[in-house]
């Protein structure tokens, strides 16, 4: 593996290892964000602080940190963008500054798609905040919008990314496990109430 691509690994993992969640929720005087609800620091659970705009920005944020990431590889390092759009996804999931204890990675893979596959993305949002708004399950509607960039890069005829999507759409569905035996016990909380 040459340098840039090490550099690009690395800028990626050190930019999605930012937890805008837990740092947000600080900010704003909420305490530490991974002492409620699911002890996640993704925007679910942030949202259980009761407050929806650090929601809402933890979103943004979590998304926008991978599409920085790649978007500064693609300027620095041309052709690393898959590596920078690799660190930031488990830069996210697995944080050294929080004993690779991350978020879920759905937010996070949106913004790899808004740099490498704009229409993937489009499709991604569309399925993630339709499944939201009309079934309110965070994990269900986030393991769908997952599994959506794959067939995105298949059905856009971008080959080359689709073994990569389907590697990121089953990590984010790993980091989803604990959600997936809920919902399997139908114990899964829906959004806007308290964890079960």
């Amino acid at each position: 593996m040459n340098t840039d691509l090490l550099l690009a690994l690395a800028l990626g993992y050190l930019l999605g290892s930012i937890p805008f969640g837990l740092l947000l929720t600080r900010l704003a005087g909420k305490g530490d964000v991974r002492d409620i609800g699911s002890g996640n620091i993704g925007a679910t659970n942030v949202l259980r602080t009761g407050s929806k705009p650090l929601a809402a920005a933890t979103v943004i944020m979590d998304c926008l940190k991978a599409t920085a990431a790649i978007l500064i590889a693609r300027k620095l390092w041309p052709g690393t963008e898959n590596f920078a759009a690799a660190g930031a996804l488990i830069g996210h999931l697995y944080p050294v500054w929080l004993r690779f204890k991350g978020g879920k990675g759905v937010a996070t893979l949106l913004g790899i798609l808004i740099a490498l596959l704009p229409w993937g993305a489009v499709a991604y949002a569309v399925i993630w905040v339709g499944l939201l708004l009309f079934l309110r399950i965070s994990s269900v509607s986030g393991m769908l919008a997952a599994l959506s960039a794959p067939i995105s890069a298949a059905v856009l005829d971008e080959p080359q990314l689709f073994p990569m999507f389907i590697a990121f759409a089953l990590l984010v569905i790993w980091k989803h496990r604990e959600n997936i035996a809920r919902l399997r016990a139908g114990a899964e909380p829906k959004v806007g109430r308290t964890k079960a």
